[in-house]
């Protein structure tokens, strides 16, 4: 990058799972720019490419000596902020909808060894060449991440490429230095081998190849081409090329020889049309590992036979009855499989018992079963624009589990008796049968919320059961808003964070399914009425799984941000004259919610600035508390509370269904678990794994019915906002619809353009030709927050769309006096 000091790292993220060391010389570790070997004595044999991995006897010898370290898998820097982001809400409304056209570099890489390298530099710390130095090093690793199609991208660090980058640090005096490191072994192979893309002859016919193989080119640049053996190509695929030049294909990579530039594969699939959205879809799922298959018979044998189940009376026995109290639900209105509940009631001293209930999954999972193993696997539906990938049997997700109204459900519950100001004071759990009375939408609730006493008509409203009315359930929703109300501001008065960031959501066609619209959901107090809820409950059993079992209880931990690139924000942000606060998460929270006006301009800089304090947040990620010694460590950054796990969602997640078990034995409701704690780990760092794949899944999702609804009902026209600034590019976050997208000078109709730097802050000029030959030349300036408009068009390549800078002077623009005010005293603006 030419100015990284202005652009933060706005690199490629989600690869998947592990691509960022991809498949090597034994199937992992390299990629196809790899630095050519020095060695000379290839008399005979091919020249190697890439260096050969150690073997295991000497990785065990390094290992003992302390010449290699073992680290699993470095930290994300991207998190869509996840962590800042932090609720129980559906995945579908937190952060799934966001559409990130920068692609960002994944969390889910293999384990590696790594071989430390040192220069004279790295002993002026006092510490020298000790092994805990070296960890330290090692938790410094940089990787050089290159710019998309420049040779060498993704290739793993060499010795001549440290020593330059050695020298390079101590030639620039401001850049901290760093320890570098580089690959030698990789001990746990992770990425799923599978790739979607595209059959093309080779380009040699005259080579031997060329009658033995076809080239598979990867739809993912940074995956690597492959050869694929012709036995497996479509019979006529080599006298009718052309007629498959738009067909999707899944391929698995089986090998890559270090004396060769291209891996070798096997052609699994065919898919259908490129840019149709079920090939489409199944490529993205394939690639990132998720079952979508049906469930297997052995797994559907563990469901209840009979139906339509009821509740055996025996548990009534053994749980809380509340099938009369007032029990409701608040989900979207196409939600089928509700997890969660509420209950409100009067007491009569002026406080109010509040219910939080949540489906018990755990009593129709049996641990040790098929059905408990397939869950465990899969770990978490994935949520696609078009359809759920459920992680349990649609018996279990959308009837015998989920909460739906007017049925007898088996519930675990939270309750407390609370005073109208959110204050706790008292607190019970234990297994419930509720029947909801209602299945509210947010929309329902918010219409509640905004009529306070205004009788709502009965058309407006769900079916209500008989035992209530539509009067006491929104006297409960009333009442849980102004608790909920009280929650939040206490808990941002505590020092909580929140990165909301845009996120889309979709209209799709009942016949074709393809998108007729789009718009940026809206995140309303509805929403934030169950989120609350959910959080306090989260907490609850935090604390009571980690009062019962402080070695094996599975939480919820987000680190603080990454300092590197915090510390880079810090600096841009003073080169730019903003009063940002980074010292914690409620001190950022606090410039974001206060350093901003509320007129147009304003909001979309506090967007950008948003989006760019989302990039040095780590993941949220599931622990065993016995695998961490320091309790500090067990903080969540964002909440700023000590402890976190997530209890309220076990139809989507099998964490949840884990803490569920828990609680269930610190209740003694069953025996105490037996997992030694690296167990439970390895279980929870698989629940990471398959969390951030689900993700990115859904992130993909999003973009896949984006690029299809620029081509259907495109060109699309929307205001967006300058957020970095390169030689001869920049890039912009279009606030309709919440993508980033790259503009370029070469493709404007420019008689010139002009980099510079104004003090620290990078600046473009851009010299438009005239569109008529008696008019001068247009002059316009680019800088970090400018407000441009952009008109995002479809390409000729399927799902591909470019963003293009729309002349100035077009209407609805500030003009550049009126930003320049803005720059500095936004704050103190109003509408």
């Amino acid at each position: 990058m030419s100015h990284p000091d202005y652009r933060l790292n706005l690199r490629s993220l989600g690869t998947p799972r592990g691509v960022s060391s991809l498949v090597g010389p034994h199937g992992v570790g390299a990629s196809p720019g790899d630095k050519k070997s020095k060695n000379k004595n290839t008399r005979g044999k091919k020249k190697s490419i890439f260096e050969t991995y150690m073997s295991k006897e000497d990785v065990s010898e390094g290992l003992k000596r302390g010449t290699l370290i073992q680290v699993i898998k470095p930290e994300s820097n991207d998190k869509e902020t996840e962590g800042a982001y932090e609720s129980d809400l559906p995945e579908e409304l937190c952060g799934s909808h966001l559409l990130q056209q920068s692609l960002k570099a994944c969390n889910d890489s293999p384990d590696v060894i790594i071989e430390a390298q040192f220069d004279d530099s790295d002993s002026e710390d006092g510490h020298g060449n000790t092994p805990n130095s070296l960890v330290d090093g090692v938790k410094k690793l940089s990787v050089c991440v290159h710019e998309k199609g420049e040779e060498g991208a993704g290739a793993p660090v060499t010795k001549d490429e440290n020593t330059l980058m050695s020298q390079d640090a101590r030639a620039s005096p401001e850049k901290s230095l760093q320890r570098s490191a580089k690959v030698v072994y990789i001990l746990e192979k992770k990425h799923s081998r599978a790739a979607t893309g595209f059959l093309k002859l080779l380009a040699d016919k005259n080579s031997e190849l060329f009658r033995k193989y076809a080239l598979f080119s990867p739809s993912d640049h940074r995956v690597p081409r492959i050869y694929v053996p012709l036995k497996d190509c479509p019979q006529d695929f080599v006298t009718r090329p052309k007629d498959y030049a738009n067909t999707l294909f899944i391929c698995r990579i089986v090998d890559w020889k270090e004396d060769s530039n291209f891996a070798l594969g096997q052609l699994a699939k065919s898919l259908g049309q490129a840019g149709e959205i079920e090939p489409e879809t199944e490529g993205i799922l394939t690639e990132y590992g998720v079952d979508f298959s049906d469930f297997p018979s052995e797994v559907l044998e563990c469901l209840p036979h009979g139906l339509p189940w009821t509740i055996p009376p025996e548990e009534f026995r053994k749980r809380r009855d509340l099938r009369k109290d007032c029990i409701f639900t608040i989900d979207p209105s196409t939600a089928r499989d509700l997890d969660d509940a509420l209950s409100c009631k009067s007491l009569a001293d002026g406080n109010f018992e509040v219910g939080v209930h949540i489906a018990d999954v755990s009593y129709f999972v049996p641990e040790g079963s098929s059905l408990d193993s397939v869950a465990a696997e899969r770990a978490t539906s994935v949520y696609l624009v078009q359809k759920v990938v459920p992680m349990l049997p649609r018996l279990l997700c959308e009837e015998l589990c989920s909460l739906n109204p007017m049925t007898d459900k088996l519930t675990f519950s939270v309750i407390w008796t609370l005073t109208p100001r959110g204050k706790i004071l008292s607190e019970w759990f234990g297994r419930t049968v509720i029947r909801s009375c209602t299945k509210l939408s947010y929309e329902h609730a918010q219409s509640m919320i905004e009529s306070p006493t205004r009788k709502i008509p009965e058309k407006e409203l769900p079916p209500i059961s008989p035992e209530h009315s539509g009067e006491e359930v929104h006297r409960a929703v009333l009442t849980l808003h102004g608790i909920a109300k009280e929650l939040r501001k206490q808990r941002f008065a505590d020092g909580a964070l929140r990165l909301d960031q845009l996120k889309l959501a979709f209209t799709l066609d009942r016949e074709t399914g393809l998108p007729q619209g789009c718009h940026i959901y809206e995140y309303r107090d509805s929403n934030k009425l169950v989120e609350e809820f959910m959080l306090l409950a989260n907490m609850a059993v935090a604390r009571e799984i980690h009062r019962a079992f402080p070695e094996r209880a599975l939480l919820r931990r987000h680190p603080p941000p990454q300092t590197k690139m915090l510390n880079d924000l810090m600096e841009f942000c003073e080169q730019l004259g903003l009063p940002m606060d980074f010292s914690s998460a409620g001190a950022l929270n606090k410039s974001l919610t206060e350093t901003f006006g509320d007129d147009k301009y304003s909001l979309a800089r506090k967007e950008v600035l948003t989006n760019m304090c989302s990039r040095p947040m780590q993941m949220a990620l599931y622990f065993c508390a016995g695998t961490l010694r320091d309790p500090a460590q067990f903080r969540h950054y964002a909440l700023n509370v000590p402890l976190y796990t997530h209890f309220t969602s076990p139809i989507r997640r099998f964490a949840d269904v884990m803490v569920h078990r828990l609680l269930a034995a610190a209740l003694g409701y069953r025996e105490p678990p037996d997992m030694e704690p690296n167990v439970l780990q390895k279980r929870a760092d698989h629940c990471n794994d398959r969390r951030m794949a689900s993700k990115r899944v859904q992130e993909l999702s999003t973009g896949l019915f984006f690029a299809i609804l620029v081509k259907e009902s495109g060109p699309l026209e929307s205001e967006a906002m300058v957020l970095g600034v390169l030689n001869q590019a920049f890039d912009v976050l279009v606030l309709r619809y919440g993508v980033q997208k790259r503009i370029y000078c070469n493709a404007l109709p420019l008689r010139s353009h002009h980099f510079q730097k104004v003090g620290k802050k990078p600046e473009l000029t851009l010299v438009w030709e005239p569109e008529d030959l008696e008019q001068e030349p247009v002059q316009q300036v680019v800088t970090i927050f400018s407000l441009v408009e952009v008109v995002l068009r479809a390409e000729a390549t399927a799902l591909k769309y470019s963003a293009v800078l729309k002349r100035p002077g077009t209407e609805g623009l500030l003009d550049p006096q009126e930003k320049q005010g803005c720059d500095h005293h936004s704050d103190q603006r109003e509408d």
